[in-house]
C-alpha cells in the first residue's frame, strides 16, 4: 500500500511522456482546431516529432529536446516558416499535456520559449520574372471575351499579388479609389483578416476592359 508521499510522487507531472500520452495530447490540440487544413497540418507535424522523440533514448519532452529538434529540422533544410509550424505544433502539445496533468507546467512554459528560426524574406516556389509575366499575360487572345477575362484575372494574380480563391470571389464594389489610386478594399485574408490592396493602373484598365465587354456591373 502506498503512503500519501509515495502517492503525490507517483502523480507528479514528469517530463518523460509516453507515447500514448503524447498521442492523447495530439488528440486534444487537433480537437481545438476549427480548420481541416490546420488540422491535417498540424497532424503530420505532431506526429513526425514523436516519431523523432521516441528514436532519442532518454529524453525528455522539455526545452532541451524541442530545441534539439529544431536543429533537426534545420539540418532538413525545411524552410523558415516551415520549422516555425512545426514549432506552433509542438508548443500546443506542450499545453495540452500540461493542462492533462502528464507535463509539469515549468516544463510547457520551457517549450513555448523556444524561440522559431528568423524568416529573412526569402521567396519560396517558382516565381516569375518580370518578363516572364508580361509573356504570360501576352499569351491571352484579347480579341476574345474569353481572352479579356483570362487577362483581367491574370492582372489581379501578378498585379496585386491575389490569391486565386480571393480573385475569384472579388466583387465589383470591392474596386474603389481612394486619394486618387485605384484599390481593393475589405479584402479577406488568412485568419478572417480584412486588408486593403493597392491595384496597379494597368491592372484597372485590364479588369475595365472585361466589365465592358462582359456586361458585368455587380456582384
Amino acid at each position: 500500500m502506498l503512503t500519501t508521499k509515495q502517492q503525490d510522487k507517483s502523480t507528479k507531472p514528469t517530463a518523460n511522456l509516453t507515447v500514448p500520452e503524447l498521442e492523447q495530447s495530439k488528440i486534444s490540440v487537433l480537437a481545438t482546431l476549427p480548420s481541416a487544413h490546420s488540422r491535417r497540418t498540424y497532424r503530420y507535424a505532431i506526429e513526425r516529432f514523436i516519431d523523432w522523440y521516441c528514436s532519442e533514448p532518454r529524453l525528455g519532452f522539455n526545452r532541451c529536446a524541442v530545441v534539439r529538434y529544431r536543429s533537426f529540422l534545420e539540418g532538413l533544410a525545411l524552410s523558415a516558416a516551415t520549422i516555425n509550424l512545426h514549432l506552433s505544433a509542438i508548443r500546443r502539445l506542450a499545453d495540452e499535456s500540461a493542462e492533462s496533468g502528464w507535463l509539469s507546467p515549468e516544463s510547457a512554459t520551457g517549450i513555448r520559449r523556444v524561440k522559431g528560426v528568423r524568416q529573412l524574406g526569402r521567396r519560396l516556389g517558382n516565381w516569375l520574372t518580370g518578363d516572364q509575366a508580361q509573356e504570360l499575360l501576352n499569351a491571352t487572345d484579347r480579341d476574345t471575351l474569353r481572352g479579356k477575362r483570362d487577362a483581367a484575372l491574370l492582372g489581379l494574380l501578378l498585379g496585386c499579388g491575389l490569391r486565386r480563391s480571393e480573385a475569384v470571389n472579388l466583387r465589383v464594389d470591392q474596386l474603389q479609389l481612394r486619394e486618387r489610386h485605384w484599390v481593393i478594399v475589405d479584402l479577406a485574408g488568412k485568419g478572417g483578416r480584412l486588408r486593403t490592396v493597392p491595384m496597379p493602373a494597368w491592372c484597372k484598365s485590364l479588369v475595365d476592359v472585361w466589365l465592358r465587354n462582359s456586361g458585368v456591373a455587380e456582384g
